[in-house]
């Protein structure tokens, strides 16, 4: 669908992920250190979501099943929506200022 995409919008979004220095208790401070991003298991939305996949996407996973698809206790996902760029970079920095 990707030239019917062109053809109906102006721009795209995406997904990044990201870990961060730590575990699990540090990536949730980033999490809930955020405002306005939406905490979420969906990553598909208009507003940007942000996500703790070892404990949401990929909680019924076992220990040795996370490893091998790459999800640890210190990655978070986010999926960015239509806000201002600057105002979820803002809001990122609030989240990483919480470790």
């Amino acid at each position: 669908y990707y030239e019917l995409a062109k053809q109906q919008q102006s721009g795209s979004s995406g997904v990044l992920s990201f870990r961060v220095v730590g575990g699990r208790s540090e990536a949730w401070a980033v999490i809930d250190g955020t405002e306005f991003i939406s905490l979420t298991a969906n990553l598909g939305d208009a507003k940007t979501t942000i996500t703790h996949p070892a404990t949401t996407t990929h909680g019924r996973l076992s220990d040795e099943e996370k490893e091998r698809a790459g999800i640890s206790e210190n990655l978070i996902r986010v999926s960015v929506g239509l806000e201002n760029p600057q105002d979820i970079i803002s809001d990122l920095e609030k989240g990483l200022a919480s470790l």
